[in-house]
């Protein structure tokens, strides 16, 4: 079985620029529905349809090919990176390219065995919408379910109210000779589909200015035949399924494992790809930079799900889910629907979707980037041709090497981010105009933040960020590591991957810890108040230890307003406020992700005894929910310091 929907090492990235128009005039032909615009500056009409890093390929061909931006995404960074140039296409290889249309579909020809068709008018079918891929033919094999649309949430005529499938238009247009645009208006949306000539690719793009308001948040879902491609992640596979566990979207099988679309999810700086393959075919959604997402390069949200008939893959744009952030918009959406042999697909490259016309789309030449150049040598001036702008800095300093670090940055209009190298040097390219907070983050904890301000084609000086972490204060004790995250205790690892309930995970009730004796893997990565309150923690003092002292509890996320408090022997301490954390499920959805909070304790000298001390860790919380949904909190680390 192939891997789904991650991989471990980088993988080759080559670009796929070319020549965007061929042709030698401006001379535009509309037939069957589809206008051709043959020259570069030619304007067009349309009918409406409504009444991965830096690896080259070996060789002296590729390897001499320029080099220039691209907005792939990589799992080492959102931001733009070089990458060569695709060559042009082979006229001749590739002579089957074009588009055509009948009365229901616009027929596209990729020139690489692919044939898609975009559904240009309304359906009677439910399941079916204007604006859906309603066929996707592989060398020769059908892999859409026919009965049901690849489409925007529940199919363009369903995303806002007072559009519905007669107000939506689309139009189909050929470029040049080597693209093709099919753009699909939806009132405050717009989606387009775009095919390069000799690429087995559905190119998109989806840009919106507000959320639908009759149906869920933005999401792309592909559904396509299960049995010619049934491997997908299997956590998320409901087959065999026989009983609903949680909210009729979390299911258990008979033996007690547990299954759901929530749990086909990984942290957005780990994934650029997300499929399922077949007997030599494989399937993918590959993203490009995200820059629209909303919650960090550590969000979760669902990827897939597996049905009897369908293998849904989805491109998440806005999901919801212990969403910590507002949501973004009206900047454009880049990813791709990627057909292949089954094997791991490279990054996307999508510089070449300057020349198309595409709302929401900044090119190189509107961007900038910001780079750090670490702790050793002098600072790096130059520009590199094709990033665009450049900002400089000191790189980042004062980190850990034991811990894996990643600079995010944020403001209201756009994300990204990049790794570090060991000398805390960094780079991020292709970022749109603006101020942003530049985040440095130790794995998923914040160390370090500081204004950035990016400017389109400048070259601009930043230095490092002052670094703030809890693990540089001395302990007499810590459980965990101080790095926003719980995969060190109990059930952490696993935690993403299954419900709580799931057989395979070890007791929520391990007993007493005891420091010094016991390990990370025997606390609970999670707490709850109806599940596993009042957790023991015993630890030893010396008659000189006995002075005020401090407990620090860091939690990464908290459930139904949960907080911790703490009793040592006798003395407890007051309550902390409720946390500001998102409101929906989270322990339960496969995500430990949400605000990091660090709650302090002070600890009077005359509460601590000579010998064994008894502290006690309970969850509060004034709302009341039952067993799994009741109040809790993800840990991040506990300590005890003089």
């Amino acid at each position: 079985m192939k891997s789904h929907y991650k991989i471990a090492a980088t993988a080759v990235l080559v670009g796929s620029m070319g020549a965007l128009f061929a042709a030698s005039n401006s001379d535009e032909v509309t037939a069957d529905g589809v206008s051709v615009v043959k020259g570069a500056n030619a304007v067009s009409t349309t009918a409406s349809a409504s009444t991965f890093m830096q690896g080259l390929v070996s060789g002296s061909a590729v390897a001499a090919a320029p080099v220039m931006g691209s907005t792939a995404a990589t799992l080492q960074s959102s931001c733009t990176t070089a990458t060569a140039a695709a060559p042009t296409p082979d006229q001749a290889a590739t002579a089957s390219f074009g588009v055509t249309s009948d009365a229901n579909f616009y027929i596209v020809d990729t020139g690489a065995g692919l044939v898609f068709k975009i559904r240009r008018v309304p359906s009677s079918a439910s399941t079916l919408a204007i604006g859906d891929i309603s066929s996707m033919l592989y060398r020769g094999v059908e892999y859409q379910d026919q009965t049901r649309g690849t489409q925007l949430n529940s199919g363009a005529g369903f995303l806002y109210k007072g559009i519905d499938e007669p107000q939506v238009g689309v139009t189909a247009q050929q470029i040049g000779t080597d693209y093709i645009k099919i753009t699909v208006d939806i009132g405050d949306m717009t989606h387009y589909y775009i095919a390069h000539r000799g690429e087995a690719k559905i190119y998109m793009g989806t840009v919106f200015s507000r959320e639908p308001d009759q149906t869920e948040l933005v999401r792309y879902i592909v559904r396509a035949l299960k049995a010619r491609i049934p491997n997908g992640p299997p956590q998320s596979d409901l087959k065999d399924t026989n009983r609903a566990i949680e909210s009729g979207d979390i299911f258990g099988l008979a033996n007690g494992e547990t299954r759901s679309k929530h749990y086909a999810n990984d942290r957005l700086r780990d994934w650029y790809y997300i499929g399922a393959t077949g007997t030599n075919v494989g399937l993918w959604i590959v993203r490009g930079n995200s820059e629209q997402w909303a919650g960090g390069p550590f969000y979760r949200s669902l990827l897939n799900q597996g049905g009897s008939t369908n293998q849904e893959i989805t491109y998440v744009m806005h999901y919801g889910m212990a969403q910590t952030e507002a949501f973004r918009f009206n900047a454009l959406q880049t990813y791709a629907l990627v057909f292949n042999d089954g094997a791991s697909p490279a990054p996307i490259d999508t510089s070449w979707y300057d020349g198309l016309g595409l709302k929401g789309w900044t090119g190189q030449a509107g961007r900038g980037a910001v780079t750090g150049t670490g702790i050793i040598g002098g600072d790096d001036r130059s520009r590199t041709p094709g990033l665009g702008g450049r900002l400089l800095g000191t790189g980042i300093v004062g980190r850990d090497t034991r811990s894996r670090y990643t600079v995010g940055f944020s403001n209201d209009v756009a994300q990204y981010h990049t790794t570090p190298s060991s000398a805390g040097a960094f780079t991020c390219a292709g970022m749109l105009p603006g101020t942003y907070t530049m985040s440095v983050f130790k794995n998923e904890l914040l160390v370090g933040s500081r204004p950035v301000t990016i400017a389109a084609g400048a070259s601009t000086m930043v230095g490092a960020p002052a670094m703030t972490d809890p693990s540089a204060t001395p302990a007499l004790w810590r459980i965990g590591d101080w790095d926003g995250s719980p995969q060190e205790f109990r059930n952490g690892s696993f935690l993403t991957l299954m419900h709580p309930s799931d057989v395979r995970l070890a007791s929520w009730t391990p007993g007493p810890f005891t420091v010094g004796a016991s390990t990370a893997a025997q606390f609970p990565a999670y707490q709850w108040k109806a599940i596993n309150n009042s957790q023991v923690v015993r630890f030893r003092l010396t008659a000189d230890q006995l002075k005020a002292s401090q407990v620090r509890i860091g939690t990464t996320i908290a459930q139904n307003g949960a907080r911790p408090i703490i009793t040592v022997n006798s003395w407890a301490s007051p309550f902390p406020a409720a946390p500001t954390q998102p409101r929906t499920r989270n322990l339960t959805v496969g995500t430990y992700r949400g605000n990091n909070n660090l709650y302090t304790f002070n600890v009077p000298a005359s509460a601590l005894v000579a010998g064994d001390n008894t502290m006690t860790i309970s969850v509060i919380s004034g709302t009341v929910a039952d067993a799994w949904l009741s109040p809790g909190v993800s840990y991040d680390a506990i300590d005890f310091s003089q």
